[in-house]
């Protein structure tokens, strides 16, 4: 193999249906997730698994039992056993990692095709012990006597043996995600009633992509146990979704003073997604008219103490840089919706001189988001966000709206914990 500047093709994208916290995935595992859409990936493509070079995948919320989740997807997928794999974490932005490091691994040499995603299943998440059990316990194996083992636990509440779940909090700043997307709302005076609007709009557009079909490239159908009944369909988007009804929620995280709700908010999701990437010259001599080209990607961090949420609006001038484009030349874009206030913030600023200024050290604001060219079948607030599975999900459905539309270029973003943020430009030929 040799370094490359080729294009780098998506030569397909699938993912599993995605399904709310304690569904459908219940008794499922993040590894098992990945390894369904994986196998069914190479199936369809009919494409040799011994070509396939590397599988770089990752995981937000890490099993013990599986901490290279990549690898167990190469030997659940049934991939044959020599396949290089690791894995990779960058929170919401893990699969946008996942594919930057293949593409860097193609264009170096180092692979000629390699396959990226990633799974989460918060079903299935590691419960942990409190600090103080556990410092009981390390101290009990220590000692030599039955009196020292017992004296380890002298002062025990019974609320240190009860499980905790895994926390959704950044460990250095004060907030939740959702904490942060309050504060973003009341900083950027972004109203109640415009968030229930957007969340409404995501809702309506899911639906209506389901109902014309628009997923059924997109999702392979799964038979988890115990009852190995068929999952076919995403379950958090609301069919018949009434704005009217959004007003009825109550704040979740400023109980008295707040506009974020479980409505305006993306739900706790189990999925998982991935790719086939190639140089064109590969996905030609292969025989494969691929969904699109990367065109370019970027990351940017900020301080999480600030507006944790406001990545995206670093990371897209960066990737339109790269890739010598304006944000009036893309003709699709899908922001990831953590939260409705999260992307009417992040929309706000990206067409703010004041912040274009302040922030990004240029004279005029990136540029002008059109509604009607975001977020056109539904994203995170609608379809879900496994965390780890966003990025490709979004990848994959983006290629397919620019085909089906006879659109060109597209963009997808998205924030993440730690103040990260992630864009990538894609296109069709």
């Amino acid at each position: 193999m040799s370094e490359t500047t080729e294009k780098i093709a998506v030569v397909t994208g699938l993912r599993t249906p995605f399904q709310k916290l304690g569904g459908a995935y219940l008794a499922s595992t993040p590894r098992q997730l990945g390894g369904w859409v994986v196998k069914e990936m190479v199936e369809r493509c009919n494409i040799s698994p011994d070509s396939i070079d590397q599988v770089v995948y990752g995981q937000v919320v890490s099993s013990p039992e599986a901490p290279n989740i990549a690898r167990e997807v190469v030997l659940g997928s049934g991939l044959p056993v020599g396949v290089d794999a690791y894995s990779v974490s960058r929170a919401c932005a893990t699969a946008y990692q996942a594919c930057a490091n293949v593409i860097q691994n193609i264009r170096s040499g180092q692979c000629q095709i390699g396959i990226a995603g990633g799974a989460d299943n918060i079903s299935d998440a590691p419960l942990s012990i409190g600090k103080s059990l556990s410092r009981s316990l390390v101290t009990a194996s220590r000692a030599r006597s039955f009196g020292g083992k017992m004296a380890a636990f002298r002062g025990a509440k019974l609320s240190d043996i009860l499980p905790k779940a895994p926390a959704i909090k950044e460990p250095s700043s004060n907030y939740t995600m959702g904490q942060a997307a309050e504060k973003m709302a009341k900083e950027n005076h972004i109203s109640r009633e415009d968030q229930d609007a957007f969340a409404h709009r995501s809702h309506k557009n899911a639906a209506h992509a389901w109902e014309q079909g628009w997923f059924d490239e997109q999702v392979i159908n799964v038979f988890p146990a115990p009852n190995f009944k068929a999952v076919i369909q995403d379950n958090l988007f609301r069919p018949n979704s009434e704005l009217d009804k959004y007003k009825n929620l109550k704040p979740v995280f400023d109980r008295r003073h707040g506009s974020v709700t479980a409505g305006n908010s993306s739900p706790l999701t189990d999925g998982a997604s991935a790719v086939l990437l190639m140089p064109e010259s590969v996905a030609s001599a292969l025989g494969y008219t691929p969904l699109g080209y990367i065109r370019s990607y970027a990351f940017h961090a900020i301080d999480p103490d600030w507006q944790m949420l406001m990545g995206p609006a670093f990371a897209i001038p960066k990737a339109l840089d790269y890739a010598g484009m304006k944000l009036s030349d893309i003709d699709l874009i899908d922001m990831h919706e953590a939260f409705a206030a999260q992307v009417l913030s992040n929309v706000q600023a990206l067409e703010s001189k004041e912040f274009a200024k302040t922030h990004l050290n240029r004279s005029a604001a990136v540029g002008d988001v059109d509604m009607d060219r975001l977020n056109i079948s539904g994203s995170s607030i609608s379809l879900g966000h496994p965390f780890a599975a966003t990025g490709t999900r979004q990848l994959t459905q983006l290629l397919h709206d620019l085909k089906r539309m006879n659109k060109t270029t597209g963009l997808i973003s998205a924030c993440a914990a730690g103040g990260l943020g992630a864009a990538m430009i894609v296109e069709v030929a």
